[in-house]
Parts: structure tokens; sequence; C-alpha cells
């Protein structure tokens, strides 16, 4: 198998695996002929959050060569910490962290090619930077991060979390400002409510023996959606309005204050975020259902990719 591709947009790469690696200490990227798939999906995850990413080749590479015997597809697993270290080794504007800036060697990358390669009987992922040193030197550093390639069998079994048809969808404000919001009210309580109605109307909430408090969004876009995640304008709205719910009526699903928070790190890549509850029939509550949170890289119209949170409700007596 074969792999070779120049990196081209290397601080949405940076921030993409930025915010994955808040969540596992290891993630599986597979590579195909048109798409990168960035997946954490493992249960030891906090929260149980699963993250599945597809981004678009033309978006964050050039000059990108793929091949392999399991219909060009390549899916390796490695660590997300390893491979942020060797973005942030390309360019001073891979993050805007004062911590990681420091760490950075005192040159800017003019290239910064990753292939696939094998070192020492161990296959790595080889990312080689060429560019001038602040001195006008040329400089050519090498990085690798070790990987292990999962056989295609094993990439067939994976696949994202089968929810129910969505109640609604909803534009989230801005993730840094959720965020704020949400930091305060952590010591306040381990749960955390969102409810949304198709009329427009965010409410972030909990409820304890002690203290209630509820954030609320008015005039939120709701947008209707496809299911490859796809954002649609409804012309049959009026037509379908039978088949749609009260559009005043709240869905609510309860969430993990800390998991959510693990979500809202995504705020360093994202642009749009829509949110969708999946709650059951009769919309009682239930472990093996879900919030579903798109989190776009670039505008929706033209996205370069879009990172999809499943954060699984939890059970709680006061809601």
């Amino acid at each position: 198998m074969r792999f070779r591709a120049t990196i081209e947009n290397v601080p949405i790469f940076y921030r993409l695996i930025q915010a994955v690696e808040k969540l596992q200490k290891k993630c599986i990227i597979k590579f195909t002929e048109n798409e990168m798939h960035v997946i954490c999906n493992d249960d030891a995850n906090e929260g149980g959050i699963q993250v599945w990413s597809v981004v678009k080749v033309e978006s964050m590479f050039t000059s990108y060569r793929i091949q392999s015997n399991a219909n060009n597809e390549i899916t390796v697993t490695l660590s997300a910490e390893a491979l942020l270290s060797a973005l942030r080794s390309s360019s001073s504007s891979a993050s805007s962290s004062s911590v990681a800036a420091s760490l950075i060697p005192t040159y800017d990358a003019d290239e910064v090619v990753m292939k696939l390669a094998k070192k020492n009987d161990q296959a790595v992922l080889s990312f080689e930077m060429f560019g001038m040193s602040r001195s006008g030197r040329k400089v050519r550093v090498a990085h690798d991060v070790r990987i292990d390639v999962m056989r295609p069998a094993e990439g067939d079994k994976l696949h994202e979390p089968r929810c129910p048809d969505p109640n609604v969808h909803i534009l989230l404000p801005p993730l840094q400002k959720l965020r704020t919001i949400v930091e305060r009210i952590r010591p306040l309580s381990d749960v955390l409510a969102l409810r949304a109605n198709n009329s427009g109307t965010l409410q972030l909430s909990i409820s304890t023996d002690t203290v209630k408090l509820e954030t609320q969004w008015v005039k939120c876009a709701n947008p209707s959606m496809t299911k490859e995640g796809l954002v649609q304008i409804d012309d049959d709205a009026e037509d379908n309005s039978l088949d749609k719910p009260d559009p005043d009526k709240m869905f609510c699903v309860l969430v993990s204050i800390r998991s959510f928070l693990k979500f809202l790190n995504s705020h360093v890549v994202s642009t749009t975020t829509i949110a969708c509850t999946s709650p059951p029939a009769q919309n009682r509550l239930c472990h093996n259902h879900c919030a579903i949170l798109y989190v776009y890289i670039g505008e929706i119209a033209d996205a370069g990719g879009v990172l999809t949170y499943y954060i699984p409700t939890v059970i709680d007596g006061d809601e």
C-alpha cells in the first residue's frame, strides 16, 4: 500500500486533532480516495462520547495519492498526542496556544508532506517539513508518528451509532460563548438538560434539590437536513406541516456536563454547529439515545468537513 499527500491546511488539521485529543489518547484515521475520516469510538471515553468526522481531501491536501488492495482505503490507529506534536512542528500558525508556540522550532514550513512509511519494521506516518529558518537557511525536518494499520475486515466493521430520526435541528450559538456559560454552572450540577423546539428556541438548564437555572436563546435557525447531514432549504415546509411536530413543543436530552464540555473543545474548529436531539418514543429518556452535534469546518455551503459528536443521554430523576 502507498500513501502520500501534501498538507495544504496545517492549522485546520491541527485544530481538528486538538479537539479529538481531548476525548481519547488514540484515534482512528481512515484515508480514502476523496475523504479523510477521523474517528473516536472508544467506550472508555469520558461519558461515552463518540466523534465521526469527515474531511474532504481537496480542502486539506494537495498532491494526494493513495493505493491499497482494499478499494484504495487505508485505516490506521495512532496516538492523537503524537500526531499533534508532528503538526505543531510545522509552523507557529498551527496553534495559537502560547504553550504550544513555545515548543515550535524557529522556522516556518513552506511545505509539509505526510506519507506512509516503515522504519525499523514499524509502520509510521512520516512528516517531512521543508522551509526556511528565521536566519534565511533552508530547513528540512522529519517527524515520524507510529501507527498500527488496521486490516480491511476490521475497517469494514467501523460504523457510526444508529439513532432514531431527530425531532429537531437547531443552529447553536458560538461554542466559545456556550463554553463560558457551561463552565460557570458546572460546579452546581453533573447533569445538563438540552432543550429545543422547531420555533428557534434553545435552552440549557440544570435542576437539583438546591438550585434551578435556565439559559435561553430565541430566534435560532432550524435548518432541515438530509441523512448525510447536509443542510437543505425546505421548500415544501407548508406542504409537509402535517407531518411535523408542534413547532413550540420542546424536545429534551439530558447529558453529562463533563461530556458536554468535552464537546465544546471543538470550538477551535467550529464555524457553524447544528444540534439535534434523538429521544425515544413518548419522550421518555433512555441511555441508548443521544444528542447529535454537527461541527462544520468552514461555512456550511462549502464546508471542508464536519465533525459529528454523539453524546449519550443520562438518566436523572429530577428532570
